[in-house]
């Protein structure tokens, strides 16, 4: 079944490109006026540290020979176009669907771009508590992270509605 542009959830892409601006801004602003691992306390609980992470979540992989960068690069590409795919075909009507894949865009693409200009991702969103300290992140970890919440909550409810239609 093919869906025309007004019937995809392709209108969303508003927010890819948001969210987009917003982390290569916040990326770039970083960069610019922080030293390599210079940390800024914000609140007791967060700062804003200046790192780079040529690995994946958790700096997965980060110690690698530098491979890594190609191989991130490629799933960064690969998930960008299955999301846009994903995205046309999603009916308009559901929005959270739509909403998250665009999120996910979003950050598959900002995490994409920072490794291709750089050959890492540029990190600097670092929350810590009493003695723990979370890995550094930034907008677009945060939009793929709000992304696959919002595809998890739409799951449910596409199931809730599932049985309800099933017992009606």
């Amino acid at each position: 079944m093919s869906l025309s542009k007004s019937s995809s959830s392709l209108h969303w892409l508003w927010i890819t490109l948001l969210f987009l601006v917003i982390d290569q801004v916040s990326k770039h602003w970083v960069a610019g006026s922080m030293e390599l691992y210079q940390s800024i306390e914000v609140f007791s609980f967060f700062n804003i540290t200046y790192a780079h992470n040529p690995g994946a979540a958790f700096s997965f992989l980060a110690d690698q020979g530098g491979w890594q960068r190609w191989f991130f690069t490629g799933v960064a590409i690969i998930a960008s176009v299955v999301f846009l795919v994903w995205l046309k075909r999603t009916p308009k009507e559901n929005y959270m669907l739509g909403a998250a894949l665009a999120c996910m865009l979003s950050g598959a693409l900002g995490n994409l771009i920072d490794r291709l200009l750089f050959g890492y991702v540029i990190d600097f969103l670092d929350f810590h508590w009493q003695g723990n300290a979370w890995p550094t992140f930034n907008i677009a970890d945060s939009i793929i992270f709000i992304g696959a919440a919002l595809m998890i909550i739409d799951s449910f409810q596409q199931e809730k509605a599932k049985k309800n239609s099933a017992e009606v």
